[in-house]
Formats: structure tokens, sequence, C-alpha cells
């Protein structure tokens, strides 16, 4: 086994182990989105005005884990498949899809491998949402599949948490410090942490994890050597979750914030991103 596989079995066995405990966490709202055919999840709240009318779209929501983006993203009116590596995941994605009467679609792969479970070529719309890019080692290899993904004329979305965020070290309580790689490296970070980011009881028997980050101009450039063409790329001083415990204010949005100068550091981003109506042609 490589040392790739070796990391995504690693993380395999930690995401399985924390989707049916985010399920039941009140930090994931599916008890809300049973209540409330309206409801939407945190994350594509924040987004709403920029997604704009999804009525009809063709979309697939890459690293989709427990599906309360995907199942949002169809109560917007578009018709989504959500893909995820974690057969725990999928199963949790699949029981809300069906409290919900939702009509979404869930497959499970890798993003890798996604064009081995969904057709090429036939999404209106490549979704992707905050905290997934840096569970790939390889943001090269992403945007190869994004751009196959998409019909001629169709569009990645993506929120994401910044890299220079991910570089600072949350550990750190009285600065900011750069402590971690903000361009892509080989190598993965190695974590060991038996927690989880939303309020939960358990305790993760499966705790290590490995992770990559990748600048801003490596995910920018690397969808245009696909030939997209950037529409829109806008940074936030907020992300979804207490990025430093102890440190940051929630938003109107329920987003978080540093309480001290959030202007100092970009939190989270916005980037879209089209393929030429005339590709493939």
């Amino acid at each position: 086994m490589n040392s790739e596989l070796d990391s995504m079995a690693i993380n395999l066995a930690n995401w399985d182990e924390r989707a049916p405990a985010h399920a039941a966490s009140p930090g994931y709202a599916v008890e809300r989105f049973l209540a409330d055919p309206g409801f939407l999840s945190q994350v594509i709240r924040f987004d709403v005005p920029r997604l704009g009318d999804l009525a009809g779209v063709r979309g697939i929501h890459l690293q989709c884990h427990i599906g309360t983006d995907t199942v949002s993203l169809a109560r917007l009116g578009a018709r989504m498949t959500g893909l995820d590596f974690s057969p725990a995941a999928i199963r949790e994605a699949r029981r809300l899809a069906a409290a919900t009467s939702s009509d979404v679609g869930f497959v499970e792969s890798d993003v890798y491998s996604a064009l081995e479970v969904v057709p090429a070529g036939e999404f209106d719309l490549v979704f992707t949402g905050v905290g997934a890019l840096c569970w790939l080692p390889d943001i090269r290899r992403w945007a190869e599949v994004v751009e196959s993904l998409l019909r001629p004329g169709g569009r990645l979305f993506l929120r994401e948490g910044h890299p220079m965020m991910w570089a600072m070290d949350e550990r750190i309580t009285d600065r900011l410090e750069l402590a971690f790689p903000y361009f892509e490296v080989p190598e993965p970070l190695v974590w060991d942490d038996a927690d989880t980011y939303v309020p939960t009881d358990v305790q993760l028997a499966h705790s290590v994890t490995h992770s990559w980050n990748h600048g801003i101009g490596e995910i920018i450039t690397t969808l245009l050597d696909r030939g997209l063409t950037l529409t829109q790329f806008v940074e936030h001083d907020s992300v979804p979750w207490e990025a430093f415990p102890g440190r940051m204010e929630q938003t109107t949005l329920d987003e978080w914030r540093l309480a001290d100068r959030p202007e100092r550091l970009a939190h989270s981003y916005t980037l879209q991103a089209v393929k030429p109506s005339w590709a493939g042609s």
C-alpha cells in the first residue's frame, strides 16, 4: 500500500466513526431538517445570495458527508447527487434524504474515482463545501475531476476554509502564528484528536487523520489550467465553526470570526468558476 492509500484508509476509519456522531449532534441540525421543510444548513444559508437560482440545475456535491448541504441545495431547487468516500456517511445521508422526502441520490466513492460512479460532462453544478479540500493530497487531480464532471457552461461553486487560516496553529492562544504549510506539500500533516468539531460526547477510537493544505494560487491556477474561467472570488472574515476556540465571536449569520481585529485574517472564501460553453465542441 502506498502512502496516499495509507492516508485514505486512516481518514476513512475516522470519518466512518464521525458520521453517526455528527448525525446525532445538534451541530448538524438533523432534527431541524425533519421539522422544517424549508430549513437550510448553515453553510448553504451563508451563500444563498451567491448561489443564485438553482431551479432544475443538475448538481453534484463532492465530499458530501452526511448530506445536510446536499439536501439544502435540493431544497433550493437543484437535482442533486451527493458523493462521499465513507459508507457510514452515505448511510446517514440516505436516511436524511428519506426522512425529509428529498429526491437526492448518494453514491460512495472518493473524489479522484468519481468518474467511475457518475457520468462525465453532465452536471450544471459541482459544489464543494467547507472543510473538504484539506483531505485531498493533490489539488491538480481534484481540478481534473471537477472539469470532467461539468457540462459546457456548467460551474464550480466552492466555499472553503482559507489556506492562511489552515496554516495557523489554533492551539496557540495569545497570538496568531503561522505554524503549518500554506502551500501543498507531499507529506500530510498528521493529527491525533479524539474530539470532533461539533458538540458530541463521542470520543473517536480512530483519532488519527492526515490532511494537506492548498494555497489560493494553487487552487485557482489548477482550475485555469483545466480551462475554467474564474467568475467570483470572495474572501470572508468568518467561518461556520469556532476555528480558534475561546478567541472568536459569533456573527449574525451564525458564523464565527476572531473577536480581536478579525480583519487581520482571511477566514474562508467563496470561489466560482465556469467551464466554457464551447468546451468539447
